[in-house]
């Protein structure tokens, strides 16, 4: 007899065919007799497989392991940077070791991208990409700000 919350056989070979292929439609059409299902109905069924509690829980546990083996840490990372940079900088490759040492500095936090916005007076249009958000202020407040801003940087 299966325990409580067991999957069964076709489920537990969907899931492990599921990691496989990344595809829970064929994933669904390996695990379960689906030759004569209509494409949609093996989506759908595929579908409802992952919104299991119970296989989701399972698809967890069975990707665990890979998901640490990914797991990568500050101290990798800057030593992968670093041995770019040492390999870059032998070849004489100066611009790419340059890069790899900055972006040592950027994953190290030694660096920090501060974005100038003044108006200059006019009337402010935050540059493309820019969302401003200046909380709680008026207009005026808001202008005021930026005229102090302008003043402070002459």
């Amino acid at each position: 007899m299966a325990k409580a919350g067991a999957l069964t056989p076709k489920q537990e070979a969907f899931c492990i065919a599921y990691v496989e292929t990344g595809n829970a439609s064929e994933a669904y059409r390996g695990a379960y007799n689906a030759g004569k299902m209509l494409a949609a109905t093996v989506n759908r069924r595929a579908k409802e497989l992952l919104d299991n509690s119970k296989i989701a829980a399972r698809l967890a546990e069975v990707r665990k392991p890979a998901v640490e083996r990914a797991q990568i840490t500050l101290e990798q990372h800057l030593n992968d940077l670093k041995r770019l940079r040492d390999l870059a900088e032998a070849s004489e490759k100066y611009g790419p070791a340059i890069q790899a040492e900055v972006a040592r500095g950027k994953a190290g936090g030694l660096y920090t991208e501060k974005v100038d916005v003044t108006s200059g007076g006019d009337k402010f249009a935050a540059p493309s990409g820019v969302l401003i958000v200046p909380g709680a202020m008026s207009p005026e407040d808001w202008e005021a700000m930026m005229a102090k801003q302008e003043s402070a940087a002459k």
